[in-house]
């Protein structure tokens, strides 16, 4: 089944080479009322397996858009589950380049998945800024996603992101005041990431009426598609966002199956979270 999947995606014409981020969001969205976004940290627990679990995610749980987190030892937005797997992929040896290597050649399988790159602002700084953003263009992903930079002392970055068509994607959080949100946006493009509650990745989202009044507030201040990230685990957080906003993210619940059981697990329980 797997290998008639992957065949099958390899034969498709790409719809997403060639278009941006937000064009290839609202594509996508001509079909789906909610997109679903998931994750690997690419070299854990091996680079096989994290290209398994792309496969997964692909072809059997049916995600739309695909972050590849490029480990740092120091992942402050982390939880211990996201934590965990990008020391052990530090530790054992996953370089920038090996990260590079990796993205060239999954997007190249996937043609038809959004993929964009998750990691911190030192990652970039180390390898150089524009050298950075200019190897993702080249390896066709879409936005890189930096949750520990403020776009206030990003100008390098969204300089390097506008020459090279990468969408630079901020986040935004249950304290950011509107104008905040409409400054972030204008800086932002493809999407805006919202952090659906305080603390680290991992840990359950209760939806409530105030966040819902969140979402809202983020929805009147700027017309990017939104997503939503930060302890979504089931079938019912994607449901409850459904006609809420764009993007539902779910992140450490895939590394966590991964692990504990086997990537397999992670494309079944991916194609369960559509909707019948």
């Amino acid at each position: 089944m797997m290998q008639s999947g992957k065949h099958l995606f390899n034969q498709k014409q790409s719809k997403i080479m060639g278009t941006n981020l937000k064009q290839a969001i609202q594509d996508q969205l001509k079909s789906k009322t909610i997109l679903i976004m998931s994750h690997t940290v690419i070299g854990y627990p091996s680079l096989a397996i994290s290209a398994e679990l792309v496969d997964e995610l692909v072809v059997n749980g049916r995600v739309d858009l695909i972050e590849l987190q490029f480990p740092f030892s120091e992942p402050i937005a982390d939880g211990p589950i996201l934590l965990k797997a990008n020391q052990t992929a530090v530790r054992d040896g996953t370089s920038i380049e090996t990260c590079f290597d990796f993205a060239r050649t999954i997007t190249a399988r996937h043609s038809e998945t959004i993929f964009v790159i998750m990691t911190y602002y030192n990652i970039l700084f180390k390898h150089g800024v524009m050298e950075f953003v200019k190897e993702a263009a080249e390896a066709n992903i879409k936005g890189i996603i930096t949750p520990d930079i403020p776009p206030e002392v990003a100008q390098d970055y969204i300089e390097a992101c506008k020459k090279y068509q990468v969408s630079p994607i901020f986040l935004v959080t249950p304290d950011t005041t509107p104008e905040r949100i409409r400054f972030i946006a204008s800086l932002s493009e493809g999407m805006v990431y919202c952090v659906a509650r305080p603390g680290v990745t991992g840990q359950k989202t209760t939806f409530t009426p105030e966040f819902y009044a969140y979402i809202d507030r983020v929805k009147a201040n700027t017309d990017l598609p939104i997503g939503v990230g930060f302890g979504l685990r089931t079938k019912e957080d994607i449901d409850q966002l459904s006609g809420k906003a764009e993007i539902a993210i779910m992140c450490s619940k895939a590394i966590e199956l991964c692990v504990n059981e086997s990537p397999a697990a992670v494309g079944g329980f991916f194609g369960s979270l559509r909707s019948a």
